[in-house]
């Protein structure tokens, strides 16, 4: 065994320095010949004598010290297994592919294994697979035995490293390792992290959505109940998650509370909204509330930040519901409730006369829809183009292409009729020619990414959005003047109003009044959705300014293959969940498939027991989807989960990277997921 074994490095070295200097005495006894050949002699004699004791030393002693080397390293390595036997923190040997080699007592006492497990380590703690061990050098992955968190701390040891100074072992594959697993128990850091989380405060907002409306409807000696049997059903519903309620208006209520309750009353998915709507105090119409949450930041003034965007979001999409906004995101609960129409024009007037003083300041507009213009979205540009007339000022129609049922009406605005030239240009020419002059006016959307030409919201300093879809988180920001109204029938309603407190003196030619009004056809289903006081008022006005009903129906027929293909649609739509219409519009032979594809869903309400229609058809390489619902369903909060938008009962999407296939059982996914979540009932 002892002759196995060979020293080497300094020890080594330190032993065999006096053997070394033999060296130097045989140069000096060489020298001492020159000097005296006696001495020389003698000297040789001492050398060799030197020399020869030396080695008989160093053979007597070497085992010795070999020994004593062996005897220490084994009670070092003893002492050292021990400490890490009883070292407090959990420590655990793995090889490459995960199975335990070697664990100490507080391992074991921790996992509950016996200490000659010698297992997979995914027996203990699943999310630790051979895979994740393979990834990193060093990782930390956080693991749970029972009611305690633990950060197990893993570290790769390659057989190299270890061998690098061993001279008699070597290892064959240089990717081989072992793996040391440390567990630290981080429960108390977990509760207390949570504790600190759930003690922040959340700020909140609440308004009565349709205060002035419900207030004309009960007698005046029934409002004060009714305001108090309100402010109780709030006071007590907050109550229950210890919140602070104060009343900041006779409308508008500010509540505090703390983390930790948000949890319980999205479970509960803010049941005071249906509680305040089962009030009666002498009132035929339902009182409504809408609230706004903000929460996630350490700073109170930035809570209620969100709160404020998240009560103007609520409102913007029409009311009773809860929007809770957070650093990262946005989340909606109700909104379930039809808008209810406001009968005052005031807001209508004093946006007709901004947005007179607005074009009055600039030189030139672009008017712009949505992408793929329907005759809505053309309507109201045509209306801002009448204003801007009216001003003498220059305004183009941003159209990059004109579908089959846009065409009729889109023709109708040429050379010969009187109208300019340059009336519509495309994207591109409108980039090229735009100034610092120029504003632009956005109509029949609020999106910045569905608009006709994205790149002018980024140039124009002067923006001014026109819409009547319910707002979302991604929406047109710095506009100067926004009128957005989610309770409006179109965006041809609201510009028709504004066209009538714009200027008294403002007239309309028969082809400008047929295209708005069309617009109100198309978006009201023929005026059978959505249609209000205003909106008939709105078309009286049209009316008189020369719209005829007849020529609007001729511009609005569809050709033959349109109609076959919305026919196929309705006849292979397949029911989900005995209430749920789902069916693909065919493509082919179609320019607009999008129209026919809205046409369909309508058609499909007309079918007894259906509650929401989804038809989808394949356009430019998007699959796009049509959702349409008569009054139990918000096909809104449906499309939204898909990355669209739009109204209570009209919304749609755009998929893309998937087929048509995929997209009808995505959406039959999320209705699984709503239901289950209680967001359809």
């Amino acid at each position: 065994m002892g002759q196995e074994i060979k020293l080497k490095g300094k020890l080594k070295a330190y032993i065999m320095t006096p053997l070394v200097l033999t060296v130097l005495l045989a140069a000096m006894d060489v020298w001492l010949y020159f000097i005296s050949p006696k001495a020389g002699v003698i000297g040789t004699v001492f050398v060799a004598g030197y020399f020869m004791i030396l080695v008989a030393v160093y053979q007597h002693n070497k085992p010795v010290v070999l020994n004593e080397l062996i005897d220490f390293a084994t009670q070092y390595g003893l002492v050292q297994k021990r400490l890490l036997n009883e070292f407090e923190i959990p420590y655990g040997l793995l090889d490459s592919n995960g199975r335990i080699l070697w664990m100490n007592k507080a391992f074991a006492e921790t996992t509950g294994k016996d200490k000659h497990y010698n297992r997979s380590i995914a027996g203990v703690f699943p999310g630790i697979t051979k895979e994740l061990l393979a990834k990193n050098d060093e990782q930390d992955v956080k693991v749970t035995i029972e009611d305690k968190i633990y950060r197990a701390s893993i570290k790769k040891v390659y057989f190299n490293d270890v061998m690098a100074e061993n001279e008699m072992i070597e290892a064959k594959d240089s990717k081989q390792f072992l793996s040391v697993i440390y567990l630290h128990d981080e429960t108390l850091l977990h509760y207390y992290m949570k504790e600190t989380e759930n003690m922040q405060l959340v700020a909140g907002l609440i308004y009565i959505d349709n205060f002035e409306e419900v207030m004309e409807d009960v007698e005046e000696v029934k409002q004060s109940l009714l305001l108090a049997l309100v402010d109780r059903k709030i006071n007590k519903y907050f109550s229950s998650v210890d919140a602070l309620i104060k009343k900041i208006e006779k409308d508008k209520y500010f509540i505090v509370f703390k983390q930790q309750y948000l949890e319980k009353l999205e479970e509960d998915r803010y049941g005071i909204l249906d509680e305040v709507k089962n009030i009666k105090a002498g009132n035929k119409m339902a009182v409504t509330i809408s609230i706004g949450v903000g929460s996630g930041c350490k700073e109170y003034m930035k809570n209620y930040e969100y709160a404020r965007t998240s009560i103007e979001l609520a409102l913007g999409r029409g009311g009773d519901q809860v929007v809770h906004k957070t650093k990262d995101n946005v989340y909606y609960f109700g909104g379930n409730s039809r808008q209810v129409e406001k009968n005052t024009r005031v807001k209508a007037r004093v946006k007709a006369q901004a947005l007179r003083e607005i074009m009055m300041i600039g030189d030139r507009f672009f008017v712009m829809g949505h992408q793929i213009a329907d005759i809505d979205s053309f309507g109201a540009a045509v209306g801002i183009y009448c204003a801007g007339r009216q001003l003498g000022k220059k305004v183009q129609i941003v159209l990059d292409e004109v579908t089959t049922s846009l065409r009729p009406v889109r023709e109708q605005f040429s050379v010969e009729n009187g109208y300019p030239e340059d009336m519509f240009i495309t994207g591109h020419e409108a980039l090229e020619t735009y100034d610092y002059h120029t504003g632009l006016v956005v109509v029949d959307t609020n999106k910045p990414g569905y608009t006709e030409c994205p790149q002018l919201l980024n140039k124009s300093k002067s923006i001014v959005v026109f819409d009547h879809h319910r707002q979302g988180q991604d929406i047109i920001k710095n506009a100067v003047l926004s009128y957005i109204e989610p309770y409006a029938s179109s965006a041809c309603e609201m510009i028709a109003e504004v066209l009538q407190y714009f200027d008294e003196d403002i007239r309309l030619s028969d082809i400008e009044a047929d295209s708005i009004y069309a617009g109100i056809l198309i978006d009201t289903n023929n005026f059978m959705t959505k249609t209000g006081v205003r909106t008939f008022e709105a078309a009286a006005y049209l009316k008189r300014c020369g719209a005829d009903v007849t020529r609007v129906r001729k511009m609005l027929r569809n050709d033959m293959n349109a109609y076959k293909a919305r026919a196929e649609a309705v006849r292979h739509a397949q029911v989900y969940r005995g209430s749920f219409a789902i069916s693909i519009c065919p493509a082919d032979n179609i320019e607009s498939p999008t129209v026919a594809c809205a046409q369909a869903a309508n058609e499909l309400l007309n079918i007894i027991g259906i509650r929401a229609a989804f038809v989808l058809t394949e356009y430019q390489g998007k699959i796009y989807i049509s959702a349409r619902s008569i009054d139990e369903i918000n096909v809104q909060r449906i499309m939204e989960r898909l990355g669209g938008g739009g109204h209570l009962n009209t919304a749609g999407a755009q998929l893309t990277d998937c087929s048509i296939g995929e997209a009808c059982k995505t959406i039959q996914n999320t209705l699984d997921e709503m239901i289950e979540e209680g967001d359809i009932k």
